[in-house]
């Protein structure tokens, strides 16, 4: 467990300096802004390129796997919206809550991290995880809040839930990296090394952008916050090694990285999609918070567990 943690704590320690910088005033959140677009649309584009143009379709589609992952997933998705109902909350503040629950930091924080902790072998996995996050529940929030806006479903809401995925970079690196990879076409040298000082970027500037924007998140309502991190820190991992070890056939390493996977902290694109929608953006913020600090001690006892170091 000391030594897990001891090789995650440099990552938080990025994320901590560029919270200091962001509270400090001398990282503006026009800076972070820019940073954030940088490694979403560039850097990490090119490390998941990279990284999936040498994997094939079945290192990452698992269907065991997608499987338990969903059904461990739903099941936390529908206790946080539960919870959220009988609180009298409408459908689109249930929506949000429970998206805190479930979706977390793999893009930013859990891809390069489970990479250098867990070897290469977990990209496939983790991929499996952030393509789940990104396909099944960045489309539900979607159709839930615009769904409960309109009081019904209409064809314009899966034209921005197509439009959606399509321009997401991350969805677009993972489909030509995978099909760069099936045609079987080698890397140019060039090539490669553009890549990899690209994608080289992603993880400082990731964990940086993520403490930087953390330096505005406001603390407000952390009873609330508190109990969603302890849906996506604990009860998220829980029913995922459930699922993954007792219930579905799925492999001890995949299982092992799907569970360290979903420990990660609540991603910062809940917080843009809480704000666009004008859905408690503010909620969503101090859960983010939360679950980042937490999440230090968190993630290093799910990875330690889930890789056998215990």
């Amino acid at each position: 467990m000391l030594a897990i943690f001891l090789q995650t704590l440099p990552f938080f320690a990025i994320i901590a300096l560029g919270f200091g910088a962001g509270r400090s005033g001398f990282f503006s959140p026009r800076a972070t802004e820019q940073l954030m677009r940088f490694v979403f649309y560039f850097a990490l584009s090119a490390m998941i390129f990279r990284f999936a143009a040498r994997l094939a379709l079945n290192d990452i589609l698992d269907w065991t796997a997608v499987g338990a992952y969903l059904a461990a997933s739903s099941t936390v998705y529908l206790i946080a919206t539960g919870v959220a109902l009988i609180r009298r909350r409408g459908l689109q503040e249930a929506a949000i809550e429970a998206q805190c629950a479930v979706v977390g930091n793999v893009g930013f924080l859990g891809l390069p991290m489970l990479a250098l902790l867990m070897g290469e072998a977990a990209i496939g996995p983790v991929m499996l995880v952030l393509s789940t996050d990104l396909i099944v529940f960045g489309s539900l929030i979607v159709i839930l809040i615009t769904g409960a806006r309109d009081g019904r479903m209409t064809p314009g809401v899966l034209r921005t839930v197509g439009l959606g995925l399509i321009r997401n970079p991350m969805i677009v690196a993972i489909v030509l990296g995978l099909g760069w990879s099936a045609l079987r076409l080698p890397i140019p040298d060039p090539m490669a090394r553009f890549l990899e000082l690209l994608g080289a970027a992603a993880t400082p500037g990731a964990l940086f952008a993520i403490g930087a924007s953390l330096a505005g998140k406001s603390t407000e309502r952390l009873r609330l916050a508190a109990w969603l991190s302890l849906c996506k820190l604990a009860l998220h991992p829980a029913a995922v090694a459930v699922a993954t070890l007792a219930l579905f056939p799925v492999d001890r390493f995949t299982a092992g990285v799907i569970i360290a996977a979903a420990s990660l902290p609540v991603a910062g694109n809940v917080y843009i999609l809480a704000q666009h929608y004008r859905v408690a953006p503010q909620r969503v913020s101090a859960t983010i918070l939360v679950s980042t600090v937490a999440s230090i001690l968190t993630v290093s006892l799910a990875i330690a567990w889930a890789s056998g170091t215990m």
